[in-house]
């Protein structure tokens, strides 16, 4: 069969409208272009063809791609990759391509993840030379990060944290030369730089701690109320009565906790609750915080992110021609979802060590992941690598993470009142 008998499954050429270049291209030159590209779509057409003749010689049969409609000559379509596979096939192929998927999908899981962890800038990296085939896209993994992380905090019944109120006795006392003592649940320490006066009233210096105003050190025992954080635990589950000790010392502290100035600090978010109602709500219920928490903060992860990428776009605006705001925005998303993952990490850890101290370790890992992920992706010297590094997080905590918090615990303190 002659290559003129194939059916014409390419088209006709069409020329491209060079009047509408802004550029003036001389006439010669403009004759050589379009003669090249006629020649390159052509040759291409041709060369296709011929090899359909050729098959068509061999007596195999050529069908159109049920995507695109292109001839298809092999196993895949030359112009969109569709298979000609139907997937009419048994179950045990079906379970083939799963399996084969899976251990696809699990290498690059893999590599992703030991990229995140040992090689700090290395995914955002990859987006910026066009080299992401190996590892999980920058979005996808940031959305599958953080679902899962909330997905396992509610599954275990984690919270990120919880509120304890409880109750200590206090005693103050002087020794014989004159030092303020506390005894606080059985133990007793020198309280430094605080005197009394000749009615036994602790005298605090200017600038010190002002917790102390008010107090008499005079040997008599007091109970007051402490609020005890505690992280990622589980949730104390259940409505708990207050006792009558924790009853009583809400009702004395009236002035403190239900009075004039706490209400108003209150209506200034524009509720009317009582803050002694609020903190009965957490005696009540230790857990009461984490529904807020865990509501808001991914509503206010996704404000802060791209804040995030604005910061480092500012302080890298001379190499804009060399990294996008894409670039930045992709730097941002790899580095919330190691903080995400360090976070389940935590969770863990939380379990065997005080979450206090796994708070300090995960914040730590995160300052120093984000450091030497700026070192490697940006290129620049340890020194300006440092001096960004500082003022990008301190930019962040001020004007995005701190307005962050306040708005997180004027949502809490609205779902409490």
């Amino acid at each position: 069969m002659k290559p003129s008998s194939v059916p014409n499954w390419f088209g006709s050429n069409k020329k491209v409208a060079y009047d509408k270049i802004v550029f003036q291209i001389p006439p010669l030159a403009l004759t050589a272009m379009e003669g090249a590209n006629t020649g390159l779509e052509t040759g291409g057409a041709a060369a296709l063809e011929m090899a359909a003749a050729a098959a068509l010689e061999r007596g195999d049969k050529i069908h159109p791609c049920r995507n695109c409609g292109a001839p298809v000559l092999g196993i895949y379509c030359g112009q969109c990759g569709q298979p000609i596979d139907t997937h009419r096939r048994s179950a045990i192929h079906l379970l083939h391509d799963f399996i084969k998927d899976i251990a696809s999908f699990d290498s690059r899981i893999l590599r992703t993840t030991r990229a995140l962890f040992l090689q700090p800038g290395e995914l955002a990296l990859a987006f910026h030379e066009g080299r992401m085939q190996r590892y999980v896209p920058p979005v996808r993994l940031y959305l599958f990060v953080s679902f899962a992380f909330f997905l396992i905090l509610s599954a275990t019944h984690i919270a990120i944290m919880q509120l304890e109120l409880t109750t200590t006795s206090k005693r103050y006392f002087t020794d014989a030369s004159g030092k303020v003592l506390v005894e606080e649940n059985g133990k007793a320490k020198v309280l430094p730089g605080l005197k009394v006066d000749k009615n036994s009233n602790i005298i605090v210096p200017r600038g010190e701690d002002d917790d102390f105003v008010g107090r008499k050190a005079d040997g008599r025992v007091k109970r007051d109320l402490d609020v005890s954080p505690h992280f990622f635990t589980r949730e104390k589950t259940g409505i708990h009565p207050v006792s009558a000790e924790l009853r009583s010392i809400l009702d004395r502290d009236e002035k403190l906790i239900s009075g004039s100035a706490g209400k108003h600090r209150l209506s200034l978010f524009g509720m009317n609750g009582d803050p002694k109602r609020v903190l009965e709500s957490l005696a009540t219920d230790p857990s009461a915080i984490n529904g807020p928490l865990t509501e808001w903060i991914p509503r206010v992860l996704f404000i802060l992110l791209p804040l995030f990428a604005v910061s480092l776009a500012v302080f890298y605006w001379r190499q804009r021609a060399d990294f996008y705001f894409v670039d930045h925005l992709v730097f941002s998303l790899n580095i919330f979802s190691f903080a995400f993952v360090s976070i389940l990490l935590a969770i863990v850890l939380a379990q065997f060590l005080a979450g206090g101290k796994v708070v300090s370790i995960v914040f730590c890992a995160i300052c120093l992941n984000l450091l030497l992920a700026m070192k490697r992706f940006y290129r620049q010297s340890w020194g300006w690598t440092a001096a960004k590094f500082t003022l990008v997080s301190l930019i962040s905590a001020v004007f995005f993470a701190g307005p962050a918090l306040i708005g997180i615990i004027i949502a809490v303190l609205w779902n409490l009142s």
